[in-house]
């Protein structure tokens, strides 16, 4: 950063008259418990061009397409199984990723995912504060669209200011009705995208243009779609200062290396407006800094934000306001960077005149970034090794066990027999504990009899048996016995084992 000659010594300036804070929140001024709400002056955005909007507009443009386009790409995966490479199916019980296929009993994976989102938020925070909210955060890219749509339609930000207090003429009906029906025709738009992760999608737009859909997801389509236009359209950083829990959290997860948004005071204090008959020495003299209180840094902040009051929980950390005032020092002729992403550690460096760091490598980033290696290497070793064949046992309860004529003892179980595969699969069951056990199962000859039997199972599916086990008298042990119900692949010999117990007077 290139510093003025006169500013070499980094010293900082004489602190300008106490004033009142310029708080981005205003205070309710009717009575208590007349309103719900805090009653926020509406932020007007202005537009704005430089480094961190491109960055914006890149990261707006390439998270829009993924969440749009993802539905329809396709994912070959063999006859009867569906091709989308992204589906959560529910009503088959399966969440398709790409070549991955969870089923209901792998939910743990939905945790592993939930887990590295977190520290992964959590690593960033610790690295660039906010910065999820400003750039990836769904409020955030959905309000950014909105707000475009407010501009194109309405204006820049003093033209809306202008419309707004303007009375109702037809001109104004007729921007805020076009205004109204473009976010209406992109939140339906996000409804619709959203439901076609949980339908095949070619299949479902055929049938919305056909208008054969069931009432879910008629439901679901206008419930999302509501929570759009609602959210991003009205609700805006009222959602970001309010609702979401994340800006309570954030403090805990920065430290003086983090990068912030952050006002340069002892370079920009005290404020003042740019005089040209006014040299900056004379400027300086007065007490003056860089800062010429033009407040375009807070005119495009989206959650109306005054960067120069310090650090708030209102502030996103998009780095908007660090291209306003950019673009102002270039004009007056002075150095930029009066608001810039820096640590706190850095700010004290340059006031001392000591130099400058950058430090990545802290306790907190490494912890987080072995929590979330550790949890992406678990569960790509769980997915390499998961097997495709799982059992489950349930005995029966009522009656605990049968005594028969011949003096012999039966339990009855339900046994389950899963598979994963994509093939049709045999699989030999015998009960291991067990001196002389003759298995037979209700209903099926063709699963023979004796100490085995051959159940089968479709592919990609649950196959279900009621197993009737005998054992004679003389074998009987009194009590509880420990079995192990096993079941083994034919084809590949896979072998899957479920603990259960054989219960006898």
């Amino acid at each position: 950063m290139s510093l003025p000659q006169e500013d070499s010594t980094l010293t900082r300036r004489p602190a300008p008259a106490a004033k009142p804070a310029a708080s981005s929140h205003a205070e309710p001024h009717e009575e208590p418990g007349r309103h719900w709400f805090v009653n926020r002056p509406k932020v007007y955005a202005a537009d704005v061009k430089g480094r961190f909007r491109q960055i914006k507009w890149a990261a707006l443009i390439v998270l829009l397409a993924i969440y749009y386009i993802t539905p329809w790409i396709r994912w070959e995966r063999g006859p009867g199984i569906p091709d989308q490479a992204v589906l959560i199916d529910m009503v088959g019980r399966r969440a398709y990723f790409l070549w991955i296929e969870i089923w209901p009993q792998e939910v743990y994976y939905l945790t592993g995912l939930l887990i590295l989102g977190a520290f992964g938020i959590f690593f960033a925070t610790t690295l660039a504060g906010r910065i999820w909210c400003g750039y990836a955060c769904p409020q955030t890219v959905w309000t950014d669209l909105f707000m475009w749509v407010e501009r194109k339609i309405e204006g820049p930000r003093t033209a809306r200011i202008r419309l707004d207090k303007a009375p109702m003429t037809g001109a104004k009906f007729a921007r805020k009705t076009a205004k109204h029906a473009a976010w209406v025709g992109i939140s339906l738009l996000t409804g619709g995208a959203w439901v076609f992760y949980f339908n095949d999608a070619p299949t479902l737009m055929s049938d919305l243009l056909h208008g054969n859909i069931t009432s879910g997801v008629a439901t679901f389509i206008a419930l999302f779609t509501f929570t759009t236009y609602f959210f991003a359209g009205w609700a805006r950083e009222q959602i970001c200062i309010y609702v979401c829990p994340w800006r309570s959290f954030q403090s805990a997860m920065v430290d003086e290396d983090t990068f912030l948004v952050t006002y340069e005071d002892w370079r920009g204090e005290g404020r003042g407006p740019l005089r040209k008959s006014q040299s900056w020495e004379e400027r300086q003299a007065a007490g003056l800094g860089d800062c010429i209180d033009c407040k375009q840094c807070v005119h495009v902040c989206p959650t109306g934000t005054d960067i120069r009051e310090g650090q708030q929980i209102s502030c996103i950390g998009c780095g908007l306001c660090v291209d306003a005032c950019n673009d102002v020092m270039r004009q007056i002729g002075r150095p930029i960077d009066l608001v810039r992403f820096d640590t706190q550690s850095n700010q004290i460096a340059k006031i001392d005149g000591k130099p400058e760091r950058v430090k990545l490598v802290r306790p907190r980033t490494v912890i987080y970034s072995l929590i979330m290696l550790v949890v992406l290497c678990a569960m790509g070793i769980a997915l390499m090794l998961r097997p495709t064949l799982d059992v489950s046992v349930l005995r029966d309860r009522a009656p605990l066990f049968v005594t028969l004529s011949d003096g012999s003892v039966q339990n009855a179980y339900t046994i389950k027999v899963l598979n994963k595969t994509h093939i049709a699969r045999s699989y030999l069951v015998t009960f291991d504990g067990l001196r002389d056990a003759h298995l037979s199962v209700a209903g099926d000859e063709a699963a023979g009899s004796g100490s085995s039997l051959t159940l089968k199972a479709d592919a990609d599916t649950v196959a279900t048996y009621r197993v009737f086990v005998k054992v004679p008298a003389s074998a009987v042990k009194s009590g509880s016995t420990g079995v192990a119900v096993i079941a083994k692949d034919q084809t590949s010999g896979e072998v899957g084992k479920h603990a259960s117990v054989f219960m006898a007077p």
